[in-house]
């Protein structure tokens, strides 16, 4: 299932975060906490769902049920930027990193966004091939933007704000 952000979720996503990537790239908590909370954000959380309706406490997302979350943001100009993405290592190659993504695309032409971009680590062929699969090109290198000294791609693609406003005018 997925919605969005409530604080009680801030302690599940730190954890997941620190899962996700190595220790000098993971955010701080306060760096996510201000990602999370920066003006024109939101958090998309992936929450584990019992046929009941009950959220399981188990190994893989813990107590929270939480598998994943992406936080995506829109500026001034019409572009979306997606600051984060994470899903846990055991629920990768599920879909609901794509699931995740495809929400936060959907938000973003909701609001009128134009494009979408993010970064990734040009060493991360995992990322690439999943950027790559979801229509995302790279427009720039970014020389040693990680902490690490590793070297970032802005990746982009084009969004069709247009496209929900259609389908709801041919519903109407």
């Amino acid at each position: 299932m997925l919605r969005d952000f409530q604080e009680e979720d801030f302690e599940a996503l730190w954890q997941i975060d620190q899962q996700c990537f190595a220790p000098r790239l993971a955010y701080s908590r306060a760096e996510l906490a201000a990602f999370i909370r920066r003006r024109g954000s939101f958090t998309v959380v992936a929450q584990l769902v019992r046929a009941e309706g009950r959220t399981p406490g188990n190994s893989q997302a813990g107590e929270s049920g939480v598998l994943g979350f992406i936080i995506a943001e829109v500026n001034r100009r019409g572009i979306g930027h997606i600051i984060s993405i994470d899903v846990l290592p055991a629920c990768r190659r599920s879909g609901l990193g794509s699931k995740l993504l495809r929400e936060a695309e959907k938000r973003l032409e909701l609001v009128r966004c134009r494009a979408v971009t993010l970064e990734t680590a040009v060493d991360n062929t995992a990322a690439l091939a999943f950027y790559k699969r979801h229509q995302y090109g790279v427009v720039k290198i970014i020389p040693r933007y990680y902490l690490n000294g590793v070297d970032a791609l802005i990746l982009e693609k084009r969004l069709d704000p247009s496209a929900d406003t259609t389908r709801k005018q041919e519903k109407g």
